[in-house]
């Protein structure tokens, strides 16, 4: 995931920064195995791509984690330089020993993009890109923005660092993910699980940030777990917890941590606990600017057809 400055978050959720990085730091031991989920995703993203014509020279995989999607992105786009991102520095370390393991064996090709060079691992922060404008010719981001409580900012950034006809290729959780945990614990302390922002205000940060020609849908998926202790175990081993400013501590003792499984227990069916995730994705287009940095009107003139210049 990548990192944010403070900002004025969305409505009245704000996430600990220094929380949000402190996890996905320890998770990098953890994570791979524990994430089915992210897996799955990219794995959609992944197909998504086989209807989108687009060659990009280099991919900027944002929030890449331990780098899991680096292979991916380097059997479908062969001749792409990859960029590696994440704000986590144990997240980079396991990606950079990731990709040191496969340089012995047959991912090197994979990884090395298919160039030859050294695939760059970078410390980012997702609001303040260290990339040049108009660098990348597509950036992935799987996930990323769950780690955000304002997409806005961050967006801009993507744009700005997108080159003209580049592509964000990106997923995120929605409102209804973890609605069985979230009904299951008290919440007459506060809010105990993450919130996660509507498809809709995704949307019209995309259109405020610049892009052309959104295009998200969103899908229900269910994991099932033996006990709720599976859920919050593979929660944590992804850094996936609650880290709003909000956020209640503890769980009002034995009687209230009863009181949450005996109502998740309810929710039992053949023998498996349902856990819902409300999975968004989508893909958006740098257009052409209309207008300059300092807001005056670009005006572009085409040579009418059969005159000197005329294509």
């Amino acid at each position: 995931m990548a990192d944010a400055t403070p900002t004025e978050g969305h409505g009245d959720f704000r996430l600990d920064r220094r929380l949000v990085r402190h996890r996905y730091g320890r998770a990098a031991a953890s994570s791979d195995g524990a994430d089915p989920l992210i897996r799955e995703i990219a794995r959609r993203m992944d197909e998504r791509l086989d209807y989108i014509r687009i060659a990009p020279a280099r991919v900027l995989d944002l929030g890449c984690g331990t780098g899991p999607d680096l292979p991916r992105l380097g059997e479908r786009f062969p001749e792409a330089q990859l960029i590696a991102a994440d704000f986590a520095l144990p997240m980079l370390a396991r990606a950079r020993a990731r990709r040191a393991a496969a340089a012995q064996g047959s991912l090197l090709r994979r990884l090395l993009g298919g160039t030859g060079k050294p695939l760059p691992a970078v410390a980012a922060d997702a609001c303040a890109l260290p990339f040049a404008r108009g660098s990348m010719g597509m950036v992935w981001s799987n996930l990323m923005l769950t780690a955000l409580d304002e997409p806005l900012p961050a967006l801009k950034e993507i744009h700005r660092v997108l080159e003209v006809g580049g592509m964000l290729m990106f997923s995120t959780l929605g409102p209804d993910t973890l609605r069985e945990l979230r009904a299951a614990l008290p919440a007459a302390a506060g809010e105990r699980v993450h919130r996660f922002i509507d498809m809709h205000d995704i949307g019209d940060a995309l259109v405020k940030a610049g892009f052309a020609d959104p295009v998200m849908d969103m899908e229900m998926v269910t994991l099932t777990y033996a006990d709720i202790d599976g859920l919050l175990a593979d929660l944590r081993a992804t850094g996936s917890t609650n880290a709003s400013t909000a956020r209640p501590r503890g769980l009002a003792g034995r009687a209230g941590w009863a009181a949450a499984r005996a109502a998740y227990e309810r929710l039992r069916r053949d023998g498996r606990l349902p856990a819902t995730f409300e999975v968004i994705q989508g893909h958006a287009w740098k257009a052409a600017p209309k207008t300059t940095d300092d807001g005056r009107a670009i005006i572009r003139f085409q040579p009418r057809p059969g005159s000197p210049g005329a294509a």
